[in-house]
């Protein structure tokens, strides 16, 4: 881990305070190579996920996120439940550290994810759109836009088994087309080595999203183009300049042959 901030014990009970947490029975640093604090406290009301900022957040923007997170808790996303101060507050400070406290949540991250975890995947994406779509309509057809996670990948989603027990990490949602976060969720989880898409798995999501979301004619015919450009960056940033033209081209190839080459492609 980057960077560990110890909490004292005044730190401790001042955080407890500012949440009304009553009968601490445990604080637990976790070491999860995140670049801020976090610790788990353990209260007769539950357990809580203690995160302290080590580098430049804002209240606002935490405010924001907790506003977001709201939203999808009330609408049975799966996702932790922000904690506000007993004065409605999104952060309080400690440890000359600004603190953010959300429920603790169930499951683990998954490095790799078969075509069931795709499929819940799938569906928990398609939640958080619903919940975050803009409801005015355009006066021409257009791609459907809101508020979209930013970061939907492997450590920030929790699985119990094969399905999805939680989402996590709010701090880079931003508004965006739909089909744009689709297309970076789909390369990031099912993209082979060689750039193309697992059939099965990239159905599988697919599938699962539109168990809650339908796509639009519009969304279909531009996901291609945003998994080709989605695998571009992924490889720039990986310094991989010199294959990024013909992996692009297979990434992009097999979206349009092999995940919505059919008309029943998407039909589980």
């Amino acid at each position: 881990m980057a960077v560990f901030t110890e909490l004292s014990d005044g730190d401790r009970q001042w955080i407890t305070a500012a949440y009304g947490f009553t009968s601490l029975s445990s604080v637990i640093g976790i070491a999860d190579g995140d670049t801020d604090t976090t610790y788990l406290f353990r209260a007769q009301e539950g357990e809580f996920i203690v995160t302290l900022f080590e580098n430049g957040v804002q209240p606002l923007d935490l405010e924001r996120a907790f506003e977001t997170m709201e939203a999808l808790f009330q609408n049975g996303v799966p996702c932790p439940r922000p904690l506000r101060t007993l004065q409605g507050h999104a952060t309080c400070r400690a440890a000359d550290r600004l603190v953010a406290t959300v429920s603790f949540v169930q499951g683990s991250s998954s490095t790799l994810a078969g075509p069931a975890k795709c499929r819940s995947l799938g569906r928990t994406m398609a939640q958080i759109h619903s919940v975050l779509e803009r409801k005015t309509k355009p006066l021409a057809p257009a791609l459907p836009t809101g508020t979209v996670h930013g970061a939907l990948a492997q450590a920030n989603v929790f699985f119990v088994g094969n399905d999805v027990s939680g989402i996590i990490n709010f701090r880079l949602r931003h508004d965006d087309a739909f089909v744009s976060e689709i297309a970076d969720v789909l390369v990031g989880w099912v993209a082979e080595p060689g750039g193309e898409l697992n059939k099965d798995r990239a159905r599988a999501l697919l599938q699962g999203y539109e168990e809650v979301r339908q796509l639009t004619a519009p969304e279909k015919e531009a996901l291609p183009g945003f998994i080709m450009a989605s695998t571009a960056r992924r490889l720039a940033s990986q310094k991989e300049g010199s294959f990024l033209p013909d992996v692009a081209v297979l990434a992009y190839r097999s979206a349009t042959s092999d995940i919505l080459g059919s008309p029943s492609a998407l039909t589980p």
